[in-house]
């Protein structure tokens, strides 16, 4: 697209979903933490997640499942925007991987009748990409940015303008023939994705409107996704089944779906194809999901700490070496679930095993722990 002698470099936007590079963020070291990304339990987006997911993503607030508080505000916001036929301010969606944040995205768009664009901040390498992006957008579009606080530095700084005056500065040419020219662009709602919120520069976080974090589902509302998802899919599964399924989803819709395939599977094969709650439990204990929705990896780990260590406060590196991992997956993968069910704490002389960790094992803590 060329206007006022300007050309601009055009930009492939991902599938609607997410790009595929955000769900990748920070993974690298060695190649461990990729390798963890793929674990069954992991809240980050898989590869064979993609359609699957799509497919049961709701379409409308209506069937948008948890999240009260924020379906109740979202609504209000889009009806008075929508009264005063206005755009909806820019939103903010932070929280864990896998709550729904691109599935809000997609629902507000339904909502306002809009054309959304998704792209993510690491796919935005130049200011030429973002000016792309915002010169085609149309009046009253949704742009949707996962991983924001990804986004380069420089590109920021063009986005910041885009957002409170709907106007596009570019610098044309170089040194003393350099100019400046700003194009108006159409009146756009960015609803932006982060899971690390203390990444945001501060001047992008104040240029949101409207702030969510999105919380963790319980076990009741996870279950009503898993019955929603294997109608969906046309699975015959039991309350009972759906509630074991949830479980062990930890707090998460995404695993909870992913666990409902794996569940589908194996009833399919080694049941009659009814998903109830024995069902359920043995098809979980089959692929190493136990009832705290920790798998294999994360019981290792436990057991390092209480058998190993005897309890005893463990330096991370030495840790990370007896688990054959990296530090920073060790800290970034594993430790987070760990500490929020009590079954690890950190101590200044390390990581150390809790009562509860000893009670999940079946051990008995070791003379004088806890003193």
């Amino acid at each position: 697209m060329a206007e006022n002698g300007v050309k601009l470099e055009g930009v492939v936007f991902e599938a609607a979903g997410g790009a595929s590079g955000a769900g990748s963020a920070g993974w690298g070291a060695g190649g461990a933490r990729a390798d963890a990304r793929q674990r069954t339990v992991s809240a980050e987006l898989q590869e064979d997640d993609l359609a699957f997911d799509r497919s049961l993503r709701p379409k409308r607030l209506g069937d948008y499942l948890g999240q009260t508080k924020i379906k109740e505000s979202l609504a209000i916001l889009i009806e008075a925007a929508q009264e005063r036929g206005e755009t909806v301010d820019h939103i903010l969606f932070s929280g864990p991987p896998g709550l729904g944040k691109t599935t809000l995205a997609q629902v507000v768009a339904n909502e306002l009748g809009a054309n959304i664009r998704t792209t993510s901040g690491p796919a935005i390498e130049r200011t030429g990409d973002l000016a792309a992006i915002l010169t085609n957008l149309e009046e009253g579009d949704v742009l949707f940015i996962d991983e924001i606080h990804r986004l380069n530095r420089m590109v920021e700084e063009v986005l910041y303008p885009a957002l409170e005056d709907f106007a596009l500065d570019i610098v044309v040419g170089k040194g003393p023939a350099a100019r400046s020219i700003r194009l108006d662009l159409p009146h756009f709602t960015l609803i932006g994705a982060t899971t690390r919120t203390g990444l945001l520069t501060g001047p992008l976080r104040d240029r949101f409107g409207i702030a969510f974090r999105l919380q963790y589902y319980t076990p009741d509302e996870l279950a009503n996704i898993v019955c929603r998802s294997a109608s969906i899919l046309g699975v015959e599964v039991c309350q009972d089944g759906a509630l074991e399924i949830a479980r062990r989803s930890r707090g998460t819709p995404r695993l909870a779906n992913r666990l409902l395939k794996r569940v589908r599977d194996w009833a399919q094969v080694r049941g009659d194809g009814v998903i109830d709650e024995d069902v359920a439990a043995q098809a979980l204990s089959f692929f190493e999901v136990d009832a705290l929705g920790l798998d294999a990896v994360d019981n290792r780990l436990l057991e390092i700490l209480a058998v190993q260590f005897s309890g005893r406060p463990v330096g991370l590196t030495t840790l990370a070496s007896a688990l054959s991992e990296d530090t920073d997956t060790v800290e970034d993968v594993y430790e987070p679930y760990l500490m929020q069910q009590g079954l690890m704490i950190r101590t200044p002389k390390g990581r150390q095993a809790t009562e509860r960790t000893y009670e999940h094992l079946g051990l008995t803590p070791p003379k004088g722990f806890g003193a």
